[in-house]
């Protein structure tokens, strides 16, 4: 009986030892209020130094303090998304950047936002021979971007990468027609030379495309097409127009010189 008091007796006083050995609870500690006058612009000295990690720590506790219709918050959310783009995070750079456009489209932010947004797109676009997804994106952006701030120093500065990007997609669209043309696939080939003609007008393959869309009909004996390609060929690519052997002769009346749509009619 004496042995089992003691065993009791141990137990218990390692029961106590090991409650005493735990460490006692502490409050939580509260995050400190965010000052915007002053952790905004500490988180803008910390992104121009290149610190892109604290600033979008700063950035991130001050937009959960802020009101959603404060002031501040466009630019808090642009250098968030503009964070996210330096740090090589460019699927969420882009999501946050087409936010910032939408949700503040009145502010300052939403053309340089816009670019943005196809900047982390054309920056995913890594293989355009297999998957044109994100330079389709990027193209689409901005052409809005175009279309939305016509005027703006971001609009200037996406004409660019929308010339490289047309002229890649109709290289590429252009190619694919050739590889039809070859097999004498014609209706393929016409379907590939007419998406040139009329998705990338400015490109430098348009009066290519539109050459062997030519030589397309005149293979399959589509007459009417024919003498509407060779039309617009000679309107548009008067030089070029000197080498479509299959063309029939221009009609008297024909003038290159006259006033003509700023697209050919594929």
């Amino acid at each position: 009986m004496k042995r089992y008091r003691r065993i009791g007796t141990l137990l218990l006083v390692l029961a106590v030892g090991i409650a005493a050995c735990r460490p006692r609870g502490r409050a939580p500690r509260s995050e400190p209020m965010s000052q915007p006058d002053v952790d905004i612009p500490r988180a803008l000295e910390l992104f121009h130094r290149g610190d892109f990690r604290k600033a979008q720590t700063i950035l991130q506790r001050v937009s959960y303090q802020l009101a959603p219709g404060a002031p501040e918050m466009a630019q808090v959310r642009y250098y968030l998304a503009e964070s996210w783009f330096q740090l090589g995070d460019y699927v969420q750079a882009a999501s946050d950047f087409r936010k910032v456009a939408d949700e503040f489209s009145l502010t300052e932010y939403a053309p340089i936002a816009l670019l943005r947004a196809g900047d982390s797109n054309l920056r995913l676009w890594h293989r355009p021979e297999l998957d044109p997804s994100y330079g389709e994106t990027a193209l689409a952006i901005y052409q809005e971007l175009a279309g939305r701030f016509p005027d703006s120093d971001a609009a200037a500065r996406a004409r660019p990468h929308v010339r490289r990007l047309e002229n890649e997609f109709a290289e590429k669209t252009y190619k694919t027609g050739i590889f039809y043309m070859r097999r004498k696939a014609w209706d393929s080939a016409i379907i590939y030379f007419k998406d040139v003609i009329a998705n990338y007008p400015t490109s430098g393959r348009a009066s290519d495309a539109l050459l062997r869309l030519v030589e397309s009909y005149h293979a399959i004996g589509y007459k009417q097409e024919l003498e509407e390609a060779c039309e617009n060929l000679r309107r548009f690519y008067p030089n070029v127009a000197k080498d479509a052997r299959s063309c029939p002769p221009a009609p008297a009346d024909s003038s290159a010189t006259s006033s003509t749509p700023s697209t050919p009619t594929p």
